[in-house]
């Protein structure tokens, strides 16, 4: 297949693959080494193939990353066609061809799958939440703000930072209060503010979830080392 002498369609397909992300580590593809290669024809045909850390990995999470490529890929200006290609994975075929006739997950898996994934989706968002919230009451606590502070600042308030972003973007995916006048701390599922007597706990939770987050990243990203020596981004 030659290769598209426009590189702004390329590196416009490549940046949209930076916003697909695995839906248990809540990291980029990208960054995570997953994606293989990128390759668009002179038609503007997109070829995407992904890899990921075991042969076992579970095939919900694979679905959701693959489904989630393909249609970050097709939206690219100048992209008329796009496929996107799970290598090296049990359930590779059945993923593949239901993504490429966005069959959903259920027919995909016919007989096996008894829902779609739009809880599961939501279950990881609302565990990016938590994670996220750490991250940013951290620096805070350490700066001196109190538990207490905390219970009643608000988004708006908090000085801009990676980490604050990332718990906008991830409120707002949700459906959540993700404004400036949004409070910092609320429950995940309801939206509701975390009242102070509740903060300890609310806090001790966030941490727990942003400490397995960073254990599972860990465990996958040594994993994919070992499996793609030559293609591991650290």
């Amino acid at each position: 297949m030659s290769v598209s002498t426009d590189t702004t369609v390329m590196s416009a397909a490549l940046a949209a693959l930076t916003t697909v992300r695995d839906p248990e580590l809540d990291e980029p593809i990208t960054t995570l080494g997953f994606v293989a290669s990128c390759v668009v024809s002179c038609d503007g045909r997109a070829v995407v193939r992904l890899r990921l850390p075991t042969y076992f990995c579970a095939p919900n999470f694979a679905y959701l990353m693959v489904a989630d490529a393909y249609d970050a890929v097709i939206a690219v200006p100048g992209v008329t066609a796009a496929e996107v290609i799970l290598e090296d994975h049990f359930a590779s075929d059945q993923i593949n061809a239901g993504v490429a006739a966005q069959a959903g997950f259920i027919r995909s898996f016919q007989g096996e799958a008894s829902a779609e994934l739009d809880d599961l989706r939501a279950q990881f968002l609302r565990k990016a939440v938590m994670a996220n919230t750490d991250e940013v009451c951290r620096p805070l606590l350490k700066a001196g703000v109190t538990q207490e502070e905390l219970a009643i600042l608000t988004l708006g308030v908090l000085p801009p930072s990676r980490q604050l972003e990332s718990l906008r973007r991830r409120r707002a995916d949700l459906g959540l209060p993700a404004d400036d006048d949004a409070p910092l701390l609320i429950d995940p599922v309801t939206g509701k503010r975390i009242s102070a007597e509740a903060v300890p706990l609310h806090l001790r939770r966030a941490r727990v979830t942003r400490t397995g987050i960073d254990a599972n990243t860990a465990i996958c990203s040594g994993m994919f080392k070992v499996r793609y020596p030559e293609g591991w981004t650290p």
